[in-house]
């Protein structure tokens, strides 16, 4: 399959999966408060940044592996990592439970083992072709929650609402996701050997590209910590709508493109073919986020309080403040997968380490001088200079 339609084909599905939590967010916002969704938000992200890295980042070096036997095996050691992941959130999950009286808390281990699942499977479903198939799961996982969460919200749910209606629908796409079966089948995974030499042979992965992974996730993670600790629930749930639904585009365009753009890039004959894609594909990105910025710099209040109700309008005023980041985040969410396809994963991880700085720093000064707007701000200012200097890296890449 072409990269043209390989990539229509997910952008297809994904914005079909996109436009049920579109059409059914002003219903969500409706059936749950501010301080619901603060909560909720609290535990996705940090499940979040425990599945992000739940396989070790191994999941991405399915694309390198052309043999289906060593394919195979390489998915056996992210399984493997993955059930210790688990162990360790319910380590985790238990402990936060006691330390903040969390009770919502305790859905972090099975939250953690279902997105890392679904990351592996796409992977495993992306390096075989099953572009189609990626496409529905998207439409289970996404779509499948904004459902599941307006059930659970007219039964009054609560947090547990937002929380199970999530991780159900991802548990689902997993599950979609898991074709084709690998030859000798699911179980034959379990009796799979040389997982030792597997693990030294994609070793760049748990050693680089797991640390730039978490600590690009750690950045939602101190995000909604600080809005909770500073405003308070309710300002954090504000902060997660805004994002939530401002990330859907990059989530959309981004994630469909990336799946296919990085076996591309690694199957491209020089640096300059690779080089020539990507340089298409920022401009076309820029393209596409400019006019969604200038929407959002010139409508965002009124939008959100108009979308999902007055009590969210303070989200819309930090969607004004965010639409730099926001536009410069869409472009470059799909050109991740460049470093890992380029051997540049070290310098990868030194840079987001920069930008993690660069991020927490401009999103404290943001609350401290303008509180939950003010920090849209400072978040903006500060990553206009990192992302700068990244699409200008890609861009003279030798």
């Amino acid at each position: 399959m072409s990269l043209t339609r390989a990539t229509l084909t997910l952008l297809a599905g994904s914005a079909l999966a996109q436009a049920l939590p579109l059409l059914l967010g002003p219903w969500i916002s409706r059936l749950y408060t501010p301080a619901e969704y603060g909560q909720f938000s609290l535990v996705w992200t940090v499940a979040a940044n425990l599945a992000v890295v739940g396989c070790a980042r191994y999941e991405f070096a399915l694309a390198l592996e052309t043999g289906d036997a060593g394919a195979a095996t390489l998915l056996a050691l992210c399984l493997r990592v993955l059930l210790a992941v688990t162990s360790l959130a319910i380590v985790v999950g238990a402990a936060w439970m006691l330390w903040a009286d969390l009770s919502v808390a305790a859905a972090l281990p099975p939250i953690v083992l279902a997105a890392s699942a679904s990351q592996a499977l796409a992977q495993w479903a992306a390096r075989a072709g099953r572009f189609a198939l990626l496409a529905w799961g998207r439409l289970v996982q996404w779509g499948g929650a904004a459902v599941a969460q307006v059930l659970f919200g007219l039964l009054q749910a609560g947090p547990w609402g937002l929380v199970g209606g999530a991780a159900l629908a991802t548990a689902a796409a997993a599950a979609v996701q898991a074709r084709p079966a690998p030859a000798g089948g699911w179980r034959g995974l379990l009796a799979a050997q040389a997982l030792r030499e597997m693990a030294a042979k994609h070793r760049d992965f748990p050693l680089l590209n797991t640390p730039h992974a978490f600590a690009g996730a750690l950045q939602d993670t101190v995000a909604i910590a600080l809005l909770t600790a500073w405003l308070g629930a309710p300002e954090a749930g504000a902060w997660a709508l805004a994002l939530r639904y401002l990330k859907a585009p990059a989530s959309l365009v981004g994630g469909s493109l990336s799946q296919v753009l990085y076996p591309r890039l690694a199957q491209a004959a020089s640096l300059a073919e690779a080089r020539a894609l990507v340089r298409r594909n920022l401009l076309l990105l820029a393209a596409i986020a400019l006019p969604l910025m200038l929407a959002l710099l010139a409508a965002g209040p009124w939008l959100f309080a108009t979308v999902f109700g007055a009590q969210w309008r303070g989200a819309g005023e930090l969607a004004r403040s965010l639409a730099p980041y926001v536009a410069l985040h869409f472009i470059a969410s799909p050109l991740s997968v460049v470093l890992m396809a380029w051997g540049a994963q070290g310098w990868g991880l030194r840079l987001a380490l920069v930008g993690q700085v660069l991020f927490v720093a401009g999103l404290a000064a943001g609350l401290k001088f303008g509180g939950l707007a003010g920090a849209g701000w400072g978040v903006s200012g500060a990553m206009l200079l990192y992302f700068g200097y990244f699409f200008w890296a890609l861009w003279t890449w030798e």
